[in-house]
């Protein structure tokens, strides 16, 4: 026969101050909801923008250097921004705001530039044409991202706790205690009736 196991320890809560697991989703981070579909829409792109620059450059690279140079410029922007935006960290979300807007603006200037000087460009890059080619999607995504980084600086900032000193905890205790506290302090000494 078989011991019975011994029975599971319950798991203790985190400290306050603790720092979080590292395989749990922060709210608001890009592990979840919005963020994830933004690292799989960039993961995306950088699958299909290394792709595409790997075979125009391996098979006829002297056909248009200059636009088979710049899809893979934008194939590393495109993995440069699915590691930071999927990591999530405070560099790693620099780095990613770095990559959202150096993506917006190659796409404006190859884009004007596949506009104003087509015999530069005989076959298209991810980004010519405001990337066209693509439903426009490289020409909204970095804004898209860059929004969401955005809101995502300005959560972390306000979800930062103060931890009040031990003289705050007691007036903030009494205050929580008493509702009326604060208007009978602002009251002045209180008189007994003659």
């Amino acid at each position: 026969m078989s011991e019975p196991a011994p029975p599971a320890e319950p798991e203790a809560a985190p400290e306050p101050g603790a720092a979080p697991e590292p395989g749990a989703s922060r709210p608001g981070s890009t592990r979840t909801g919005p963020g994830r579909l933004l690292v799989a829409v960039y993961g995306l792109f950088a699958l299909s923008a290394s792709a595409r620059a790997g075979v125009q450059i391996v098979t006829k690279f002297g056909h248009a250097p200059v636009a088979y140079l710049l899809s893979a410029f934008a194939a590393v922007v495109y993995i440069l921004a699915t590691v930071a935006l999927a990591n999530g960290g405070p560099l790693a979300r620099r780095i990613a705001v770095l990559s959202c807007s150096v993506e917006f603006v190659g796409v404006l200037a190859v884009g004007t530039w596949s506009l104003a000087d087509p015999a530069t460009f005989p076959d298209a890059t991810v980004w010519s044409g405001f990337g066209s080619g693509y439903g426009f999607v490289p020409l909204v995504l970095p804004v898209f991202g860059l929004l969401w980084l955005r809101r995502w600086f300005r959560r972390a900032r306000t979800s930062r706790t103060v931890v009040p000193s031990a003289g705050d905890a007691g007036e903030t205790a009494d205050r929580n205690s008493d509702p009326h506290a604060d208007r009978f302090r602002s009251a002045g000494p209180v008189r007994d009736a003659e």
